[in-house]
């Protein structure tokens, strides 16, 4: 249970911006989490929704990798982080988020939606998968968690929108240990 009071301590006391908009890190992820339950998705893609960026609370500064131009792999960060904690379900939509934007990125209609923040990190991700490249990641087993976690993360930037708070989560995440 201390790894629960530690991510709602992360999701309290975190109040940087998520990296190039205008709500906080803590505030995107619930969003995400939000919308996967607004699309009545399983618990399991929800807590993955909640944690996908958990890796930005481990690194030092995003904000000044990005200034570097350097890709700080938090999808990787938080997957080493959290996977001996949570299931595989939880943690392999975590792992594959990114890949998931490189891979939808080939859509143009999807690629025109993203954030100006969004396409400066997608270069620094690796840009968009080749077409090699996506029918390898259409065969990974958490390939289609990936992708709607990917939506709903690029969906959860609203400034005007009824928050819920991380504590609302709570009892999910601990359903969800190992």
């Amino acid at each position: 249970m201390q790894v629960i009071d530690k991510i709602i301590s992360n999701f309290t006391s975190n109040k940087s911006l998520y990296i190039g908009e205008k709500i906080t890190m803590s505030e995107h992820m619930i969003q995400t989490a939000m919308l996967a339950e607004k699309a009545k998705c399983d618990d399991n893609l929800i807590c993955s929704s909640l944690l996908h960026d958990y890796g930005h609370f481990i690194l030092e500064n995003p904000d000044e990798l990005v200034e570097l131009n350097i890709d700080g792999q938090h999808e990787n960060i938080g997957y080493e982080y959290l996977k001996s904690f949570f299931k595989k379900e939880i943690v392999e939509p975590i792992k594959y988020h990114v890949l998931a934007k490189r891979y939808l990125a080939n859509d143009k209609k999807y690629f025109d939606l993203l954030s100006e923040a969004s396409k400066t990190s997608l270069e620094l991700q690796g840009g968009i998968l080749n077409p090699k490249e996506c029918a390898k990641f259409e065969t990974q087993e958490y390939f289609k968690p990936s992708i709607l976690l990917r939506k709903f993360d690029e969906a959860a930037k609203k400034t005007d929108i009824k928050m819920k708070s991380i504590h609302d989560y709570q009892k999910l995440l601990s359903s969800k240990l190992i």
